[in-house]
């Protein structure tokens, strides 16, 4: 039995060694590049993609990378859009401490639409 599992009657390495099981619990892979060029463009909240013409150029091509990955994980377990962006909205606002600016709540429902709509965003193989 794998440590910190204790369910009464399953055998958890019995789980783990059906194929059949491990297919349908493996977890899709996140294309980060398309995150990130999500985040850069639609989110941007300290406003490198200005300064440093897009992540791919910029030594803080990881900054965001917390924040896009927990919201694209609420949207594909359908955790609804407006906590996702309201999650946006804190980490901006409360956690960089940049406070509430004009576009901030649009800025986050567009990278929510954004992360929704792009069909590509995950690697399911």
């Amino acid at each position: 039995m794998r440590a910190g599992w204790d369910w009464p009657g399953a055998d958890v390495d019995d789980l783990w060694r059906n194929a059949e099981f491990r297919r349908v619990t493996k977890h899709p892979k996140i294309r980060l590049s398309r995150l990130r060029d999500i985040g850069w463009r639609c989110w941007d909240p300290i406003g490198l993609a200005d300064l440093d013409g897009g992540w791919e150029n910029s030594a803080a091509a990881d900054e965001y990378d917390g924040y896009l990955l927990k919201v694209a994980g609420m949207v594909r377990r359908d955790e609804g859009d407006e906590a996702a962006a309201q999650y946006l909205v804190w980490g901006e606002s409360e956690n960089m401490g940049m406070g509430i600016r004009a576009d901030t709540h649009q800025r986050a429902r567009a990278t929510i639409a954004a992360i929704r709509g792009d069909a590509a965003l995950w690697n399911e193989g």
